[in-house]
């Protein structure tokens, strides 16, 4: 964890959704049920998601074990609305990855210049996926869920690799 982190501003009241549609792509609140999917997905994408998404996650092959008590932990945080993560699906229910709603600082670094910044937006998706055209796909997906359905204004897109 970064030393500043900036909470999530959701006002009184606001119920996030659990879930999402847009093109053929489904996100639903990432939690255990995901985990076998998760596991596979990680593990089969390791250099890609270090590659597109950035960061020191996941530095190594992901333990059932592990990937259940960290998304006990995204369901954790939803729930208390510190955070938002959702597992991705095509609409045929194919797994595709994972995105993220993080407060500022969590992820990157808070500084001055990205304070005025409401969340720090990521996703990351399979290499199955990414040579589908999902990894494009979902970020178009997100840009509207982000701030339709959430009440943020100003994103931070914090992946290593943006879609043009």
């Amino acid at each position: 964890m970064r030393e500043f982190e900036k909470k999530l501003a959701v006002p009184d009241g606001f119920t996030p959704p659990r879930r999402l549609t847009h093109e053929d792509v489904v996100a639903t609140v990432l939690g255990r049920e995901d985990l076998d999917d998760d596991v596979r997905g990680i593990n089969a994408s390791l250099e890609l998601i270090r590659r597109t998404r950035g960061g020191a996650w996941p530095e190594e092959a992901v333990t059932p074990e592990f990937d259940f008590v960290d998304l006990v932990w995204h369901e954790c945080e939803f729930r208390e609305r510190f955070s938002f993560s959702y597992v991705l699906r095509n609409s045929d229910g194919g797994y595709l990855g994972c995105a993220y709603l993080y407060p500022m600082g969590r992820r990157t670094e808070l500084s001055e210049e990205l304070a005025h910044h409401d969340v720090d937006a990521s996703w990351w998706v399979t290499a199955d996926a990414y040579e589908r055209g999902y990894y494009e796909r979902v970020y178009r997906c997100l840009r509207g869920w982000v701030t339709e359905d959430f009440p943020f204004a100003d994103p931070y897109w914090s992946n290593a690799e943006l879609p043009g």
